[in-house]
């Protein structure tokens, strides 16, 4: 670096150019401090970093009514030709949007990717009045805003078909979308994906109480042993139980590998572009919202009735994801009959595999997901290698 400044600094004398001030301190063995900036001035660099050039492109972040409330999409591609991916977040409540800059760029070459804030979700939440949400806070309500989102990119991006990712949550929702539409879909992708919430639970309780006796985390013992049983009856799996369960999950690596906490993911949201302070402040808020309403039917989930789709099927599992239990989502797909199915196994990952191995992630999108899009004629092939 420092030899490519003295080559511009003496083109710049050759030319007889006023030299830029920036370009006259490259070699000053003392340059001064560079200047603080503000939060607002990062994400304004994220943004232009990100920004999408291409004449095929969309970049666009927006709001649209869905079911009688406001709800934001972002829509992010380098070619509009390309097949939309529906990335239908966690949580309840947990919204993605704001964290995914630091992953879905390269996505972007290959897909139109939409991230949704659903209702009581982040920029949703912040958009709308509680009361006005609250109806719709049922899986079925949120599986129509689902539908309604598809109807819209469908229409608006002259898309027959689409792509859903169902995250965590998400798949409750994606899967239902994959079971009442699978006309609509090239294919369903599960991360994270929920089987049977309340066998999930013990799963995860049981490996976090067996790690914590292994190390002899008093602490970690004593705060799982008074949760026993767990999940417990039917109905007092409460906000508080799971919360203190997940707390030593985490702590032992099952939602992000190697990781006791959440925090660098956290943290990250402070420099989204997509978001205000104000909205990230209001992800938390959204979250206890979602759960006060959509942890009890969560609970219930069982979809060990399930045993069939009609569009292919492809599960994403971290090999340790105990905050959705991998095994119990894997001995699942293996009694579930699709057209295609396959299952993908994120060896250093838990439950956030495409932040955990984003390259890994990538290329299964690309080389075993995309091609349904191109067999169908939704999608352009991609350009053969210069030789």
């Amino acid at each position: 670096m420092r030899l490519y400044r003295l080559v511009f600094i003496a083109l710049i004398a050759v030319a007889g150019m006023d030299m830029p001030a920036h370009a006259a301190n490259a070699t000053d063995p003392t340059p001064s401090a560079p200047k603080p900036f503000s939060r607002d001035a990062a994400r304004a660099i994220v943004a232009q970093s990100r920004r999408i050039v291409s004449p095929l492109g969309v970049e666009e972040l927006k709001q649209i009514e869905v079911n009688g409330i406001k709800q934001w999409i972002s829509v992010r591609g380098n070619d509009r030709r390309n097949p939309i991916l529906l990335y239908v977040h966690g949580g309840p409540g947990a919204a993605e949007m704001v964290e995914s800059y630091g992953y879905q760029r390269p996505w972007e070459d290959f897909f139109t990717v939409v991230q949704w804030d659903q209702r009581g979700a982040g920029k949703t939440y912040a958009s709308n009045a509680p009361e006005a949400m609250a109806p719709g806070m049922t899986v079925d309500g949120m599986v129509s805003d689902a539908e309604e989102v598809i109807r819209y990119l469908m229409s608006t991006y002259g898309k027959k078909k689409i792509f859903v990712l169902g995250h965590s949550w998400g798949s409750v929702v994606g899967l239902e979308i994959a079971r009442r539409h699978p006309e609509w879909l090239h294919a369903y992708l599960g991360a994270g994906q929920i089987a049977n919430q309340r066998e999930s639970e013990a799963v995860g309780y049981r490996w976090a109480l067996a790690q914590a006796r292994a190390e002899h985390n008093e602490e970690a013992i004593r705060d799982l042993e008074a949760l026993a049983p767990y999940p417990g009856p039917r109905g007092q799996l409460t906000i508080e139980r799971i919360g203190a369960q997940r707390q030593w999950v985490m702590y032992y690596g099952g939602l992000a590998w190697g990781r006791k906490d959440f925090t660098p993911f956290d943290d990250a949201r402070k420099l989204s572009p997509d978001y205000s302070d104000e909205e990230v402040v209001a992800i938390d808020k959204g979250s206890l919202f979602s759960l006060t309403y959509l942890l009890p039917p969560l609970e219930s989930i069982d979809y060990a009735k399930v045993t069939r789709l009609d569009c292919p099927f492809f599960l994403f599992n971290g090999r340790h994801d105990y905050s959705t239990s991998h095994e119990v989502a894997a001995d699942w797909f293996a009694h579930v009959a699709a057209p295609t199915k396959r299952m993908f196994w994120f060896e250093n990952s838990a439950h956030m595999m495409m932040q955990e191995e984003p390259g890994r992630f990538l290329v299964h999108l690309v080389n075993d997901v995309r091609p349904l899009a191109v067999r169908a004629g939704d999608a352009p092939p991609d350009e053969p290698a210069a030789k």
